[in-house]
């Protein structure tokens, strides 16, 4: 019988509600849920895709021992396995100390799962050594909001995004990042045309696109920006006295030192226009309610405190807080980061927000725990931790729902630490992330769809997840992985309290412990429970009683100081961790793509959600490509003193000059390196401890790749697609250029380029030719040129193409991926697959993404409408215009369109 499930989208720290469908115990599809909060119905290409990325062939599915690392281990039962970690742990205890293990978590997690983890490391072995990956996302904002505010509590809601006059963006890019976050200021927009938009990015980001003004400053000038708009409020009588007066603390000391900071020489050193600053602080402090939303552009820095309590300044110098449309906004990165700090699952923090370092909140939770003493010895955080591997001093790992051998920076010292690690337990949903090539034990976890438990987005609203369906093979609960790996250490270590400490048999069970933690705090949750969030929908916290939970905070301007009154905090100029010079003059950003999420271990799955980005491409100013002698998809290294990699360039005129561009997705899976993180700094924030992972300073040069090769190859369907990526992605590393990817619509297809310095082999060849799985019973056209060592082949299986190897020379893979992934090349025009030719040899009708959700074409639509369905029809047909909602007015005039060329009755 099909039923739907309520359940969120796993991936931005939007949080939006859907509705899964479900048929004879499988996941058959999903919508947005129109009654959730966050996203009343709407999601983006990434949410909409979701059930399509379930593949379960990439999927751990029984835990796994490995004798030797990176190959296939032994399969183990769920006793041996634990048993095994246990004994493993408590040797490593017994011998060096609670402070020789460690845990590495993540914002991906259900926030019962960190509760239990949280508890496990501090509560049971007596050690701190737990962190996340939310350390690399989102704990500069948390200490931004501390310093500023008192606590980590971001104080709106969504909805004040249709109530402001001015909406300020800061190091983000909803229009990629949070898209659902970005419909919403469009319909603001479209609601209020006075409503102004800046957006602060060194990048002119898709954002940028719609902003009435785009203070594109240089990088690592943030502080210097935000310092500068407060000194023209002040110079020019805009702030709030009274406001300032009643509700804060601090602003005579830090208004002293604002007086450096002049329109002249912020203009100077952040490389914008004095009028523009003077504008942007107009705007901000007199237009009305002011609301700023930033991300990782801020946080990621190794000022990215001061960056958070910069901006949060403006709004406490105006007034712009506690009040409808107005507030500093963090947008969460990851879909239960939230709930991860809520429940003080990182090294320096403690249930409930309370502070490790005070040894009254370490005395409040050893009592909640019933044991003696919560340990005061400051934990490991993320780039510690690592290094902590690395030189010995921590022996095992666990680590959990994350891939820090992508996402860490100086990946080379990352690696290396876990290749040194005495012992490495990876509890992970996929096989494929470049962390479990280094795990002694492979344990797996349940995943999207799968799992149950509370999460919490950017603005504080907490949801009921509910499966909707079994787990694969014997995949776990996280939370249940975690409880029955304690109760077995704390036998072996002979803790008096392990069965009182991990009772648990439900995730509801680990949630009311959870609750009962936060009474009297300020994220009080004692009125909700389970029933109450399935039967009343998300909840904001706090939500002490059965009162709905607070839209916004410090509506009545008391802020939880010990003095009851906001902060502002003295901050002077700042600049990047590295620094530009004659070796390394080009400053590398990272960001973002549409349609791909974090190290791609779900989305990469998924040959459509590369139509829009399907390789690595690294952006550049045209004319920093002319000064190096680079044109459009030619090969070039990137490089600094912490390594290298080879990736393809092209042009972008969205940068400066002295930038270059690359998504933060691509890794080790998809190219032959680790990717951007190759190259960032491990240098942190003194506050947060999060790394600079925004900016490298590096030098790039034109390598000497001359020979191309490109195979495309056509698949039966998606999972035989992902297998054979599987298969090729091991090839990767033996040569100087590679990139492997998907593509397609009606087909998937894989795609391997490389680019060599000479022509291959014919025995190199033939072997790529095996491993794409190019059959020699089925039909080939193949030319050869031995003079110029041009050697093409084309594939076809009854009667259709089904793949090409292009060795030196490749133009025509540009127009043969969407020919292949449509069908398009008829089977008397095969042998023009191997024209050396960008440009289609072949008549083929423009086709226009209508709806990038779902992946519909104009004509598609256009057809369908020709056969006689309407606006609902094809909605139901297609899917369009049901996720994000962006498309709905164009497939409208469509409808109107096909309406109005139809003969009048007679």
């Amino acid at each position: 019988m099909r039923s739907e499930i309520k359940s969120t989208c796993c991936y931005c720290g939007v949080g939006c509600g859907v509705l899964i469908a479900v048929d004879d115990e499988k996941i058959v599809g999903l919508r947005g849920d129109p009654e959730h909060p966050a996203n009343r119905g709407r999601l983006c290409t990434k949410g909409a895709t979701l059930p399509l990325s379930l593949g379960q062939a990439q999927r751990l599915e029984y835990p796994e021992f490995r004798a030797q690392r990176g190959v296939a281990g032994q399969r183990l039962s769920w006793d041996a396995a634990l048993d095994q970690a246990a004994d493993r742990f408590a040797e490593v205890i017994s011998r060096h100390g609670p402070d020789a293990v460690a845990f590495y978590i993540s914002g991906q997690l259900m926030t019962e799962d960190y509760y239990v983890f949280n508890k496990l490391a501090k509560g049971l072995i007596g050690t701190n050594n737990v962190d996340t990956n939310s350390r690399l996302c989102m704990s500069s904002a948390v200490a931004g909001y501390k310093q500023t505010l008192g606590v980590d509590a971001p104080p709106c809601s969504y909805e004040d995004i249709g109530l402001a006059s001015t909406i300020l963006i800061a190091g983000a890019n909803p229009a990629v990042a949070h898209p659902i976050v970005f419909r919403a200021i469009e319909d603001a927009r479209a609601a209020n045309p006075a409503l102004k938009i800046v957006v602060v990015d060194p990048r002119r980001s898709e954002t940028a696109e719609i902003a009435d003004l785009h203070l594109a400053l240089q990088p690592g000038t943030d502080v210097v920006l935000f310092n500068g708009l407060l000194q023209v409020m002040i110079a020019e009588q805009l702030i709030d006295p009274a406001y300032i007066a009643a509700h804060t603390e601090g602003f005579a000391e830090l208004a002293a030192l604002l007086a450096d900071f002049t329109p002249a020489v912020v203009a100077e050193r952040c490389g914008l226009a004095v009028v523009d600053i003077v504008q942007a602080a107009r705007w901000f402090a007199s237009n009305g309610p002011a609301l700023s939303l930033y991300c990782q552009g801020l946080n990621q820095s190794a000022h990215g405190t001061h960056n958070n309590a910069a901006l949060i300044h403006l709004h406490l110098a105006t007034g712009h807080i506690g009040q409808p449309g107005a507030g500093p906004f963090s947008l969460t990165g990851q879909p239960n980061a939230m709930g991860g700090r809520e429940v003080g699952g990182m090294a320096n923090l403690l249930s409930a927000h309370r502070d490790l370092a005070n040894a009254e909140h370490r005395a409040e939770v050893a009592r909640l725990w019933g044991i003696p003493e919560v340990p005061a010895q400051p934990g490991k955080t993320a780039v510690d931790l690592f290094q902590a591997i690395e030189t010995g001093q921590i022996k095992a790992v666990w680590i959990a729902c994350t891939n820090p051998a992508q996402s860490l920076p100086q990946q080379h010292r990352v690696r290396a630490a876990l290749a040194a690690a005495d012992y490495v337990v990876v509890q992970e949903a996929y096989a494929t992330t470049d962390t479990v090539a280094y795990a002694d034990l492979l344990l797996p976890a349940t995943s999207w769809g799968e799992k149950e438990g509370t999460v919490t987005n950017s603005e504080r609203c907490i949801t009921r997840v509910q499966a909707a369906v079994a787990g694969p093979g014997e995949a776990k609960h996280d939370w249940a992985i975690a409880t029955e790996f304690a109760r077995r250490l704390g036998e072996k270590l002979a803790h008096p309290a392990v069965d009182r400490l991990f009772p648990y048999e439900s995730a509801e069970a680990v949630f009311n412990e959870h609750r009962q933690s936060t009474i009297g705090r300020d994220l009080d949750i004692g009125g909700l429970s389970y029933a109450r969030l399935e039967n009343e929908g998300p909840q904001q916290w706090p939500c002490p009683d059965q009162a709905p939970g607070r839209r916004r905070l410090y509506t009545d301007g008391r802020f939880p100081t010990p003095s009851g009154r906001a902060r502002f905090v003295k901050l002077g100029d700042t600049t990047t961790a590295d620094a530009l010079g004659p070796t390394q003059p080009i400053s590398l950003l990272s960001g973002r793509l549409r349609d791909q999420w974090h190290g791609m271990s779900r989305t990469g799955n998924l040959p459509r959600l590369f139509n829009l980005d399907s390789e690595p491409l690294l952006g550049m100013h045209p004319d920093d490509m002319a000064v190096r002698a680079l044109r459009d998809g030619m090969v070039a290294e990137v490089r600094n003193a912490r390594g290298q990699f080879a990736v393809r360039v092209a042009a972008d005129h969205r940068l400066q000059a002295g930038q270059a561009w690359l998504p933060m997705h691509w890794g080790s899976q998809f190219m032959n390196s680790p990717g951007v993180n190759t190259l960032t700094s491990s240098a942190v924030d003194p506050y947060s401890q999060q790394p600079e992972l925004k900016h490298a300073a590096v030098e790039i040069t034109a390598l000497d790749l001359p020979y191309p090769l490109t195979i495309i190859r056509r698949c039966a369907d998606v999972s035989s697609a992902r297998t054979l990526a599987q298969r090729l992605q091991g090839l990767l590393a033996r040569f100087p250029y590679a990139t492997l990817g998907l593509y397609g619509r009606s087909n998937a297809l894989v795609v391997l380029r490389l680019a060599l310095a000479a022509a291959p082999s014919a025995e190199l060849l033939a072997e790529l030719d095996a491993a794409a799985d190019f059959s020699a019973s089925a039909g080939s056209i193949e030319f050869h040129d031995a003079a110029r060592g041009v050697h093409k082949l084309a594939w076809v299986v009854d009667g259709l193409l089904a793949g090409v190897r292009l060795a030196g020379e490749d133009a025509a893979q540009a127009w043969l991926k969407p020919a292949l992934a449509e069908d398009e090349l008829s089977s008397e025009l095969l042998r023009l697959a191997l024209a050396p030719s960008a440009r289609t040899p072949i008549p083929v009708a423009p086709r226009h993404i209508v709806c990038k959700c779902a992946d519909i074409s104009d004509q598609q639509i256009i057809e369908a409408f020709a056969t006689g369905a309407d606006l609902a029809g094809v909605q139901e047909r297609f899917k369009c215009g049901t996720f994000c909602g962006s498309c709905l007015p164009a497939i409208k005039r469509m409808a109107a369109d096909h309406l109005q060329k139809q003969p009048a009755a007679a």
